[in-house]
């Protein structure tokens, strides 16, 4: 039940009102248990906001150096994990004001000048997100050196290509590594993207409307390294369309790594024995000593639905809000941060996956000429001798259907087999049949053979470095 406002709360608003929130109602407005992550934020701008102050003659010099110190005293208790978070505070903001006042007195009750806590919060929400965006980035280029490794020593390896999870045509196993890269590259140019659109300044904003104070919003925006500043404090104020770009951009990365992780989850098996998974990034089972289980694949698997569900969640938080700040918005940290967070984790144990992960040449090869990989080139090459190709088509088929009942590749049928199929094919066919002859014959720019892998290779080794 409500108490009557003793005005001892330490709350901005609380002259207005003349109740104190009961508990259950302190817990539901208060985000310190998540925003906390955000102070060295609101630490950094708040004290570009103090210079700025100072500038516009709001502040004296004095009053500046006396703040300064006092928000980098707080600073220290926070990273030293001392300071008192109370949840009557509410959040990180006014955790911070609140110990600022009770170091340098009521001048730090002037920081606030000029400011709401509706363009605070999204200043410090676009600083962590830039932040955000870099550390991601970097560890997307570290994952992607990792597959470029692999490649570079086992990617002239020779093994099947799937689809519809069945053998389809031989590849190189560096053209399925640097698949992962493409995927990952994207990924990379959508964070890089998003930034232009995260890296604008919102302070000066207000609550809603702006302010009649004279804030120079551009010197703000320069030291902490913005790009501009944002041009309709209504939309600054409530807009999340950055987080909601950082958050798809996660989730998109999470499905790329989740389709690397079932890949190699398969290729790890028993039954493909293709891959094999350094046991520092396998797990055992609790009952059956036998098992190497790709658990570290299995849980970057999973955390891709982490990332889809917190932004579908936050989708779904702003798409009924009206113009400008609601505090449901409050929630859009919970979302974020366990978005970034699910795909960061998953990173930081994909690229040592990687790194100690080997293809198994001896079993590729001992399977490799099995399910007919040759069959496409076998019907390229009659069509290369004047057969239309949906004629070839029907002729290979029916020639995979022989060599299948008879227990036999397409290169163990004699000629005299080949031609009563097809009288275009000659002596020289058993030159394009079997995987390793097939590899060679690719001619079409980023094909998977190794004149392309060789393109591929060199264009990555000078991009990643």
């Amino acid at each position: 039940m409500a108490k009557k406002n003793t005005a001892t709360s330490g709350k901005s608003w609380q002259g207005r009102l003349t109740a104190d929130l009961d508990a259950a109602t302190a817990k539901l407005v208060a985000s310190i248990d998540v925003d906390h992550v955000l102070w060295k934020y609101d630490i950094a701008g708040s004290l570009v906001h103090a210079r700025m102050l100072q500038r516009q003659g709001v502040l004296t010099q004095r009053e500046l150096a006396s703040i300064r110190k006092g928000l980098l005293a707080v600073a220290g208790e926070l990273e030293a994990g001392t300071l008192a978070l109370p949840i009557e505070l509410e959040d990180i903001h006014m955790v911070i004001e609140k110990a600022l006042i009770e170091r340098v007195g009521s001048v730090g009750g002037k920081l606030h000048t000029g400011r709401s806590r509706n363009d605070q919060v999204a200043l410090d929400l676009r600083l962590w997100a830039r932040d955000a965006v870099d550390r991601l980035a970097g560890l997307v280029g570290d994952l992607q050196r990792a597959f470029l490794g692999l490649a570079r020593c086992q990617g002239e390896v020779v093994m099947p290509a799937y689809t519809h999870l069945q053998r389809a045509q031989p590849i190189l196993a560096g053209a399925a590594l640097l698949a992962y890269v493409e995927m990952l590259q994207r990924d990379v140019d959508r964070l890089a993207d998003a930034r232009k659109r995260i890296n604008v300044c919102p302070l000066g904003s207000g609550a809603v409307a702006g302010t009649s104070l004279p804030l120079d919003r551009q010197f703000v925006a320069a030291e902490l390294g913005f790009d501009d500043v944002t041009r309709n404090s209504i939309d600054a104020t409530s807009d999340r369309d950055f987080l909601a770009e950082l958050c798809f951009a996660c989730s998109l990365l999470g499905v790329h790594l989740s389709r690397w992780a079932e890949d190699w989850i398969i290729y790890s098996t028993t039954e493909f024995g293709a891959v094999v998974l350094h046991d520092a990034y396998c797990t055992s089972s609790s009952m059956m000593p036998q098992k190497k289980n790709a658990d570290t694949l299995e849980l970057i698997r999973g955390k891709s639905a982490t990332a889809i569900a917190q932004l579908t969640g936050l989708l779904t938080l702003l798409k009924g809000l009206p113009l400008a700040y609601n505090r449901d918005l409050q929630d859009d940290k919970r979302l974020t941060f366990a978005c970034v967070d699910a795909v960061e984790q998953a990173l930081g144990v994909a690229c040592g996956i990687v790194s100690t992960a080997r293809f198994n040449e001896p079993r590729i090869a001992a399977t490799l000429e099995g399910g007919f990989l040759d069959a496409t080139s076998l019907a390229e090459y009659i069509t290369a001798r004047g057969l239309p190709f949906r004629q070839a088509h029907h002729v290979v088929g029916r020639l995979v259907a022989q060599a299948e009942k008879q227990g036999k590749t397409l290169a163990e049928l004699d000629l005299p087999t080949l031609r009563a199929a097809c009288e275009q094919i000659g002596s020289d066919v058993y030159d394009y049949l079997g995987a390793a002859n097939v590899v060679g014959r690719y001619r079409t720019e980023g094909a998977a053979g190794p004149e392309q892998l060789k393109r591929q290779m060199a264009f990555w080794e000078k991009k990643l470095g």
